[in-house]
């Protein structure tokens, strides 16, 4: 997870997940393994638990907003409750400095 207004470093989830190389996964297999739909997709409640991986951006604020399970639906949870429920791994995944308009 990264903060909405940046984007994913492919490289940088390598590394903080031990692999050499990783790739997106097709938005109807993500949503088959899930049972969410992309867009979507909570870290919680998953049909098959999966590896969570939050950016450390996160730890700079008491609460954020992750994927409730549904398109528009948000819920609210301190970063550090979020690691523990879901046995992530917080690392610096985003982009330094990106922001989906280019700014």
């Amino acid at each position: 997870m990264v903060p909405v207004s940046g984007h994913l470093d492919m490289k940088k989830l390598a590394k903080a997940a031990g692999l050499k190389k990783i790739d997106m996964v097709d938005p109807a297999v993500a949503s088959r393994v899930t049972g969410y739909v992309p867009g979507g997709i909570s870290p919680f409640g998953q049909r098959t638990r999966h590896r969570v991986f939050l950016d450390s951006s996160a730890e700079n604020f008491p609460a954020i907003l992750v994927s409730g399970g549904k398109r528009g639906f948000s819920v609210m949870v301190a970063p550090q409750d979020l690691i523990q429920v879901t046995h992530g791994t917080i690392a610096p995944i985003a982009r330094d400095g990106s922001h989906p308009t280019g700014n």
